[in-house]
């Protein structure tokens, strides 16, 4: 499949989220060409587990992290990138037969989590729980965002807390080897976050 062109801007524009010594967490307004080489070269970790599909590339940061409607943060150690965490409209994977057949498909209330990786060695000091606490929350604050999912390895759902729910189970997933489990999160089912217009029973599917 050839990859869409695209304009590539030199400087990124972010906003610092979180901080906590030399720790901070950015929300990716726009990611310039001056982030590319370290983004790609932390996505590599993905590779083993998710396939070679998972090592981004400049069109793929373009498509995805510069996409109208994702929510691209990441993690930088005394000022470095170490991590990030991604989550695209659900409908920008509309070649995917499996995204196509997500009850949400269309409905434009769904994120999926297109890659979360935190480098090997800053792993196991908290940096990987702030980093999704971060955006989730952010999710949870998108008035029209009710749903996130995303692929992981089997079992690797059950260690998560929240409204979760195993949707369909996938053999060799990317030519892995492995099996792996698409899951739904409901965001906010008790509507904490709820519009302060909205009928207090109001129930959406």
């Amino acid at each position: 499949m050839e990859e869409t062109l695209f304009q590539h801007e030199p400087e990124s524009s972010t906003q610092v989220i979180a901080s906590s010594g030399p720790f901070q967490i950015e929300l990716m307004d726009y990611v310039g060409a001056n982030d590319y080489t370290p983004l790609i070269h932390i996505s590599e970790a993905l590779v083993e587990e998710y396939g070679p599909a998972a090592k981004l590339t400049p069109n793929t940061i373009q498509t995805y992290f510069n996409k109208e409607g994702s929510l691209p943060f990441i993690a930088r150690h005394q000022g470095d990138i170490i991590g990030y965490i991604i989550g695209v409209p659900l409908e920008t994977l509309s070649r995917e037969s499996w995204a196509r057949l997500d009850i949400n498909f269309g409905k434009i209330n769904t994120l999926y989590t297109y890659a979360f990786v935190v480098q090997k060695k800053y792993k196991g000091n908290g940096y990987a729980k702030m980093l999704k606490r971060v955006y989730l929350n952010w999710a949870k604050k998108q008035d029209h965002i009710h749903y996130i999912t995303g692929h992981v390895k089997q079992g690797v759902s059950f260690r998560f807390t929240g409204d979760i729910r195993i949707i369909d189970r996938i053999e060799n997933w990317q030519g892995t080897g492995k099996t792996f489990e698409y899951y739904r999160r409901e965001l906010d089912p008790d509507r904490i976050y709820a519009p302060r217009t909205d009928p207090p029973n109001i129930t959406r599917v």
